[in-house]
């Protein structure tokens, strides 16, 4: 075990071989590493020192562990040799193998790998369904350019048919059409007059006829009347 970096002893008197080797060349970012001169991690009060002199803002600031994730960072940490934690600062392989060692990556890495593999099982399963997509594309193609023109057809035939019954259930149209019909019973009136006037029906039978055709005609024009003085008329 070594002394804490945060001794006086640690801090005073360097070690020979730091002095020999000079400075570790970090491939750490400035604001994680600290100071250039310095190969050793920032101690907690070294990094409030490096605080008060630099500014980062909130999207430069790496986020910060949870106290149980720093506590188990540091307790990975505290058993290695000042050569070691040298390594981790210097040699990016090294401190990627040990990246990769922490539980925590370990299981991000495992979770990425289930889901990459559901992906490709799913990107498969799609590549497998292919030929049957196609298969319905076409019946669609076939349905759209066959049947579907048909039933179109006959469904604006259908809508042309409901126009007209519309129009000849309107109220002018059921008008018209009481008008005409009561034409047709004065001109059936008249003409079976002229016959009884040129003796060609004998006096019962135009009596009868008569009166019924008459009957008929003041029925409709009364029910005429009626309608025009409807205010849905």
């Amino acid at each position: 075990m070594f002394k804490f970096w945060g001794s006086q002893e640690q801090q005073g008197q360097p070690r020979p071989e730091e002095v020999a080797r000079g400075p570790a060349q970090s491939w750490y970012p400035p604001s994680i590493v600290g100071s250039p001169s310095s190969s050793r991690p920032a101690t907690p009060s070294s990094a409030s020192s490096s605080t008060s002199h630099s500014f980062q803002s909130p999207a430069e600031r790496p986020l910060s562990p949870s106290p149980a994730e720093a506590a188990a960072f540091i307790t990975l940490l505290k058993d290695k040799s000042i050569d070691e934690l040298r390594k981790l600062l210097s040699d990016k392989d090294a401190y990627h193998q040990f990246l990769l060692s922490l539980d925590q990556v370990k299981i991000q890495n495992n979770i990425r790998d289930e889901l990459r593999k559901e992906t490709l099982q799913l990107a498969r399963e799609n590549l497998e369904k292919e030929p049957r997509i196609m298969e319905l594309r076409n019946q669609c193609r076939i349905i759209r350019t066959t049947e579907l023109a048909a039933a179109k057809e006959k469904l604006n035939e259908l809508e042309r048919q409901k126009e007209e019954l519309l129009r000849s259930c309107s109220p002018a149209s059921l008008l018209q059409m009481l008008q005409e019909a009561m034409n047709k019973t004065e001109e059936e009136s008249e003409a079976l007059h002229r016959q009884f006037l040129d003796k060609e029906i004998d006096l019962g039978a135009f009596v009868q006829k008569y009166k019924k055709l008459r009957t008929t005609y003041h029925k409709r024009a009364l029910i005429h009347l009626a309608a025009k003085a409807s205010p849905t008329a």
